[in-house]
């Protein structure tokens, strides 16, 4: 991909004026903002002018102050998967932003409350939302396929000329946009005075999907041993999250050299490049811990390396912890009769956290230095560059890029 497309970009793009005063969140005269529209998969992303409905019932807009790209943004615009070629849209689902309107009945919220986009919302009434043992919500759970608002299935984005085309509505949140309009459900409130703004942007997505999943899905326990498959973002994030539970060896898996150095910020104890030898990875890691890990995460979205993932687990209690996307029709890589070795295989969304009611925590946790955040972003950029961001991604250059919305 060209990050420069100006053949491209001239065709649609229009010069504005980034006024000053949407950079609080006050009640606005007329509804258009900058957003960066994908208007076909793999093309690049435009940065326009939108128009922006007002909140309807159980909605809030929000003013995006800051904004990040992860992994599922880059399927989504490359549009891997076919349930998932909806354009024009707006993707994005990794932000921070301050609340500028709410519609008819939203209480949890109020105008100039900082908050996060939740991409798994919590209704807090369907039966899910009420059993603790999940974060699935029934209503507003992770839903790629959704395109538009429950409230009246309609879009909120529209092109700002007079055709008003819509602009469809990616999980939940959109958030490569001035202004977004949410589910109440879809938003949590956090400390502005304990948290660091920008930082928080993580917690939206990566961050709390890689250390929630040590903490809440894996439960992994002082002294206990980890492989991670996959060191990006969230694979860092779950050698944090070990980390800070105190496990004894953390051992990271990837392709890329450059991640040995990068982990031992993270915890990253030992580090293996299955290019470097003809043995079989889990034979590896087999020798490296008398018989297998305890947890192993993958986090590549490969069904390969699912598997060497669960062969890596010990015999008797190993568990694998799945947090890659998928977009292959195959099935799972097992045998049923392998899971009476005591194996066990699990997937993990958001890191189990239930976004509204345990995320604020989560938050107070990272500004008190349980957890790293800072390490996370390697790089930031104006809104406008957002084609770059997307290019250091895609060129395993960065873990996050910030964009200052």
């Amino acid at each position: 991909m060209e990050v420069a497309a100006a053949s491209y970009e001239g065709q649609r793009r229009r010069k504005l004026r980034r006024p000053t005063a949407m950079k609080v969140a006050k009640a606005r005269d007329d509804d258009s903002c900058e957003a960066a529209v994908a208007w076909g998969p793999g093309e690049p992303l435009v940065v326009e002018q939108v128009r922006v409905d007002p909140p309807q019932k159980m909605e809030v807009r929000v003013r995006i102050l800051f904004t990040s790209i992860c992994h599922t943004d880059l399927s989504a615009w490359k549009a891997e998967n076919e349930s998932q070629r909806a354009f024009p849209r707006i993707f994005g689902h990794e932000a921070a932003g301050i609340v500028e309107s709410v519609g008819e009945g939203v209480s949890e919220v109020a105008a100039g409350d900082h908050v996060i986009p939740l991409f798994n919302g919590e209704c807090g009434t369907c039966v899910c939302c009420r059993n603790p043992k999940t974060n699935v919500c029934e209503r507003m759970g992770v839903d790629p396929t959704k395109t538009t608002m429950a409230h009246d299935g309609k879009t909120r984005f529209t092109t700002a000329d007079a055709r008003r085309r819509p602009i469809f509505h990616f999980l939940n949140t959109s958030t490569f946009s001035e202004f977004t309009v949410l589910e109440s459900a879809c938003v949590v409130k956090i400390d502005s005075q304990a948290a660091p703004i920008k930082n928080m942007t993580l917690l939206s997505c990566g961050l709390s999907s890689g250390v929630g999943a040590a903490w809440n899905t894996a439960n992994v326990e002082a002294g206990s041993t980890v492989v991670i498959f996959g060191l990006g973002a969230v694979g860092l994030a779950v050698a944090e999250g070990a980390r800070a539970r105190g496990a004894s060896k953390v051992i990271g898996v990837d392709v890329n050299p450059l991640k040995s150095i990068i982990g031992k910020q993270f915890g990253i104890t030992d580090f293996i490049n299955p290019r470097d030898s003809d043995k079989p990875v889990h034979e590896i890691i087999m020798e490296m811990t008398d018989g297998g890990v305890d947890y192993s995460f993958e986090c590549v979205g490969n069904l390969e390396v699912l598997r060497t993932a669960f062969l890596s687990t010990h015999v008797g209690w190993g568990t694998t912890v799945m947090l890659g996307i998928h977009p292959s029709p195959k099935m799972l890589p097992l045998h049923p009769m392998e899971l009476f070795s005591g194996r066990k295989v699990v997937a993990s969304v958001f890191g189990g956290f239930k976004g509204r009611t345990q995320l604020p925590l989560f938050a107070k946790q990272c500004t008190q230095g349980v957890v790293k955040l800072d390490e996370f972003i390697t790089h930031e950029l104006p809104f406008e560059k957002i084609n770059d961001a997307f290019q250091l991604l895609i060129d395993g250059k960065s873990l996050r890029c910030v964009l200052h919305v």
